[in-house]
């Protein structure tokens, strides 16, 4: 018995286009993760994970949609294999059906090794890119979540004891963007 072709796409911008990384590609069915790589909360692979059957394949477009680096990778793909499902990357033109043979281990650790490289260039040349523009004057950083006004009432808020989840809650941001806002004012 063939198995289903269920695809995996994760988009990490809202504004990317999720139809293009399998367009034209053959899938019975497709989950759609709207995450950045190093979101660890990834629901629909979740599903994924909860839906495939021995025999199913997943077809995926390359390997860092479906992981954040090579350890992920394996153990994703590992995952899968343990159910007897096979993974697909459509980009690097490779399919994994177990983890049994020396030669797959051997090709999904040197490919999934050279995603991680090309994403680390990708992160170097964007702080290359961003330390020019802020010599140029060009780069300003991201826009403030607070306006000053709400700093100010943030900061005296926090000094007259009200709890930081609370605070947090009540302006929109997270816990790690408050301690950044009251680390600024001393």
């Amino acid at each position: 018995m063939n198995g289903q072709r269920i695809g995996y796409i994760r988009v990490s911008h809202f504004d990317q286009n999720p139809e293009e990384q399998l367009e034209k590609i053959l899938v019975d069915k497709v989950f759609i993760d709207n995450a950045s790589n190093k979101d660890v909360q990834r629901p629909e692979l979740d599903a994924l994970f909860s839906t495939v059957r021995n025999g199913d394949t997943v077809v995926v477009h390359s390997m860092d949609r479906l992981a954040r680096n090579l350890n992920d990778l394996q153990h994703q793909v590992y995952r899968l294999a343990d159910k007897g499902v096979n993974v697909e990357f459509v980009k690097e033109s490779l399919t994994f059906a177990g983890h049994d043979s020396s030669m797959t281990n051997l090709m999904l650790s040197i490919m999934g090794a050279f995603a991680e490289f090309e994403r680390a260039l990708i992160h170097e040349r964007r702080r290359e890119g961003i330390a020019l523009a802020r010599v140029r004057g060009a780069y300003r950083g991201r826009k403030k979540l607070l306006s000053s006004e709400q700093q100010a009432e943030l900061r005296l808020r926090a000094t007259n004891g009200e709890t930081k989840a609370q605070l947090a809650r009540e302006f929109g941001i997270s816990r790690e963007t408050l301690y950044q806002y009251l680390k600024r004012c001393g």
